[in-house]
């Protein structure tokens, strides 16, 4: 069976920055594949376009271009917010929480999920990035092809019904989220970089 759109895939896979050969950012493992539905929009177009037509036992290796992953970074996705926005019911802001390099999970004014890391830290003002964490990086695969079967009728539904997000890169652990960037990445464990 190969992988085309409905089919419920399993996948392991190694994701570098800077070459096959580079830094490893996510990393699946055999207790934990990333499963996901193919042609549900849970994923990269691109990520998908590359696995479309492999089957169970295949081998991958590719590379995103930042353009077709998650883009190149947006200076006016960078922000400063009144520091009161962050205080918790006693007036005060959790210290730990918000620290320059943390990931904090955010809503904008129509409810949608943002992550953003926090930049800096003022008398008046919490800096934060909203660029997805790798934006601007070039992403490259490599990785197998585990499992391709039907997806049933409730997986299919959970994921268009709103529920439900594979595991890692297509989820979470780089940023974690699924769109928006995220599905539960808040960092977790879902929503590196198939994600869209």
């Amino acid at each position: 069976m190969e992988i085309s759109r409905n089919k419920m895939v399993t996948l392991s896979y190694v994701l570098r920055l800077n070459g096959f050969e580079g830094e490893i950012v996510e990393e699946t493992s055999e207790e934990k594949p990333l499963e996901f539905i193919f042609g549900t929009g849970r994923m990269l177009q691109m990520f998908e376009n590359k696995l479309e037509g492999l089957k169970a036992g295949e081998e991958f290796k590719f590379e995103l271009k930042a353009d077709d992953a998650y883009g190149q970074i947006n200076e006016e996705a960078k922000v400063n917010i009144p520091k009161n926005i962050f205080e918790v019911n006693d007036g005060k802001m959790d210290e730990e929480l918000i620290k320059v390099g943390n990931m904090v999970p955010m809503q904008d004014a129509q409810g949608n999920r943002l992550n953003g890391i926090v930049l800096d830290v003022t008398d008046e003002h919490v800096q934060m990035d909203f660029n997805h964490p790798l934006a601007g990086d070039d992403l490259f695969f490599s990785g197998a092809v585990k499992e391709v079967r039907e997806a049933t009728d409730e997986e299919i539904m959970a994921v268009v019904g709103g529920g439900g997000c594979g595991s890692g890169c297509g989820c979470g652990d780089a940023q974690t989220g699924c769109d928006s960037g995220s599905c539960g990445s808040d960092g977790s464990g879902s929503g590196g970089c198939g994600c869209s």
